[in-house]
């Protein structure tokens, strides 16, 4: 068995310290190290802490690091992980804007440098029996897509809005079903609630193969929901992220129990049935994943230029609620 990689965390609020407890528990990682430029936060925990990225990297020399600092850090902190040769996993968005993040896939492409973007749904398994059923025709042509992700307001620090902290992930998702660009949004969005920034989103996208996204993402919400829904010619498949589940509803009756090895027929002709999934949890699954790509055995899950996309949509939905009128999502220069 291979020795386990030398791995560190930068930047230890919410998702970083979770980060660290995962890293922790995988018998591929060890983690040598953190760091946080509030250096409370590295108080009384179980592993070596640097008050400053650099000097971690200088010292430590780990083989990969996972990235969690504010939004507006990612460039900075993942180059000087690049330039010292260092794997990364930056969480979403990439960077701040789509130029940063080009910024980003070239230098690492130039020193030959893992680089990989936390979009963590894509390891949900849900999500992922959703992709499986959808690939092998269940639904026949998909339709439409439909996303919920709402909640309450949590106080931490943000620095962008609700459209690249929480709708970024069902673009990438919708993106990934999918698997092809998205042509056109239009949004509308309300700022200056709670934040400086747009709180809520209103927001549709136009996909290539003609398909037609929506998206509602707020935290302003008293109940927490995360949810997708994809529509399709035998009925809607519904995903709930939280629990992890996954249903279908049947627009006929004989869909239902028209294949019994995919739809488990359901008694008095109910068109609703709950579906299997093998759940875990998605951090966990996500960084063995990095862990990997890493040592070099597999690509990306969520390359840089998915992160750059799914980027360039949260950026035209912005202008487009700014403008009041439908934009055309920027293609990579």
């Amino acid at each position: 068995m291979s020795e386990p990689l030398r791995v560190a965390v930068i930047g230890l609020g919410a998702m970083g310290a979770n980060h660290a407890r995962v890293l922790r528990e995988l018998p591929d990682a060890e983690l040598v190290a953190v760091a946080d430029v509030d250096e409370a936060r590295l108080d009384g925990l179980p592993t070596k802490g640097y008050g400053d990225h650099r000097a971690l990297l200088a010292s430590e020399q780990p083989d990969a690091v996972s990235i969690a600092v504010p939004t507006r850090l990612h460039l900075e902190v993942a180059l000087d992980c690049i330039e010292r040769g260092v794997a990364v996993l930056v969480e979403k968005p990439i960077a701040a804007d789509a130029e940063e993040g080009e910024r980003l896939r070239s230098a690492a492409d130039a020193a030959g440098v893992p680089l990989m973007v936390g979009h963590i749904e894509r390891f949900n398994p849900a999500v992922q029996e959703l992709k499986r059923r959808l690939a092998a025709g269940e639904l026949g042509r998909v339709l439409q897509l439909r996303t919920r992700r709402v909640g309450p307001f949590f106080q931490r620090q943000r620095d962008v809005g609700v459209v690249h902290d929480l709708a970024t992930h069902d673009i990438d998702i919708m993106r990934d079903l999918m698997g092809c660009a998205v042509e056109r949004v239009q949004a509308e969005t309300q700022r200056g609630v709670l934040t400086e920034h747009e709180d809520a989103l209103t927001g549709l996208l136009r996909f290539e193969n003609g398909v037609v996204g929506q998206l509602e993402a707020n935290w302003l919400s008293p109940v927490k929901v995360r949810e997708l829904a994809v529509l399709g010619e035998r009925g809607t498949f519904v995903v709930d992220y939280i629990s992890q589940s996954l249903s279908f509803r049947a627009s006929e009756p004989g869909d239902a129990a028209r294949a019994p090895d995919v739809w488990p027929p359901s008694a008095g002709g109910d068109t609703h049935v709950e579906l299997p999934v093998e759940r875990h949890e998605p951090l966990r699954a996500e960084l063995a994943t990095f862990l990997r790509v890493a040592r070099g055995l597999e690509p990306p899950r969520a390359s840089a230029a998915d992160g750059i996309a799914a980027l360039r949509v949260a950026e035209a939905l912005v202008e487009a609620a700014r403008r009041g009128e439908p934009v055309a999502v920027g293609r990579p220069g």
